[in-house]
């Protein structure tokens, strides 16, 4: 495996929409239901910048775009502006290679001078590959939505975690 990761770029939304359309059809991981288009994504894409608090790092293995993880904004009140929460995939085939650590690593260490209080993180349980991704970066329990989200006909808990930075 060559990893490489780096900021996102336009030319990778084709890709990360086809990504995260994957985790909408398949898993109650997210909480959207109906699959995203490239123009969709676009206004979710444009939150995020080369700098500042709100990165978007995309992992290629070679010209395939294999995860990608995010730190963004965790509320709208102004208060809020130093919490950001984070969101990772890695693209289901590629399971168990690192990548999401590899991610991680590299999210932190470009946010690391940024004016960051605390990270959130929320996982649709049972996710113990996640859970134990975000327990290697330091993040703890801070409590569980019960039954907060209805996908494929059922409900489904959500564990909210953090993290100092």
């Amino acid at each position: 495996m060559t990893l490489a990761i780096r900021p996102a770029e336009q030319g990778d939304l084709a890709a990360l929409t086809a990504l995260y359309n994957h985790y909408i059809a398949t898993t109650a991981i997210t909480f959207d239901i109906e699959p995203m288009t490239v123009e969709a994504r676009a206004e979710w894409f444009s939150h995020y910048a080369a700098a500042g608090r709100h990165r978007l790092l995309v992992a290629h293995d070679g010209p395939v775009l294999v995860g990608y993880a995010s730190t963004g904004r965790f509320a709208v009140k102004a208060a809020y502006e130093t919490s950001v929460e984070v969101s990772i995939y890695v693209a289901p085939d590629q399971a168990r290679r690192g990548i999401g650590t590899a991610l991680y690593e590299a999210l932190f260490t470009s946010v690391a001078d940024e004016d960051i209080h605390r990270v959130y993180a929320g996982i649709t349980l049972p996710n113990d590959a996640s859970l134990r991704l975000h327990e290697r970066f330091g993040f703890t329990p801070v409590g569980v939505y019960r039954e907060v989200g209805r996908k494929f006909g059922r409900y489904h808990d959500v564990l909210r975690m953090q993290r100092e930075f």
